[in-house]
């Protein structure tokens, strides 16, 4: 159902003014309308594609309502203080991967396949198949990397 959600925000916020979603925090808007959908679990990956067919049939004027409620709920508040979550490990795991897909280029890596992954950047990068620039300094700041870290 997250996966769902998150695709469903990205497409209401788009459609958004950039002046009205600059004053919706994400999070919260995913958070509240997880809140009010219900969850559905796999324990395969054949049952979670199963429950994401099921969830897009059965569920999406559901997930699409949800989300539109949430956007409109937690506009941001100018004198409202929110202290957001601590990134808990398994979140920070997520991050983490979705920073190699974008480094390495390849979106459908997992951390079932990231040694192969990187193993093939590498050896890509060996045969001077693969051209590697120096990432910006908002990523080396977000990072907290000061050395010479390349991405494609």
């Amino acid at each position: 159902m997250e996966s769902l959600v998150v695709e469903e925000v990205e497409k209401q916020l788009q459609k958004l003014p950039a002046k009205v979603s600059s004053y919706v925090n994400k999070a919260e808007v995913i958070a509240y309308a997880l809140n009010r959908l219900p969850a559905l679990y796999a324990t395969s990956e054949k049952g979670w594609e199963q429950q994401v067919i099921r969830a897009r049939r059965e569920l999406g004027n559901q997930i699409l309502a949800a989300v539109r409620q949430a956007i409109a709920a937690v506009q941001r508040d100018p004198l409202r203080a929110v202290v957001p979550l601590k990134i808990g490990a398994e979140q920070e795991s997520q991050v983490v991967l979705q920073e190699l897909k974008e480094l390495l280029g390849q979106e459908e890596l997992s951390w079932r396949n990231v040694v192969d992954g990187v193993e093939n950047a590498l050896i890509r990068t060996a045969r001077g198949e693969v051209t590697w620039r120096k990432r910006g300094n908002a990523a080396a700041q977000r990072n907290e990397w000061h050395d010479s870290r390349y991405y494609l």
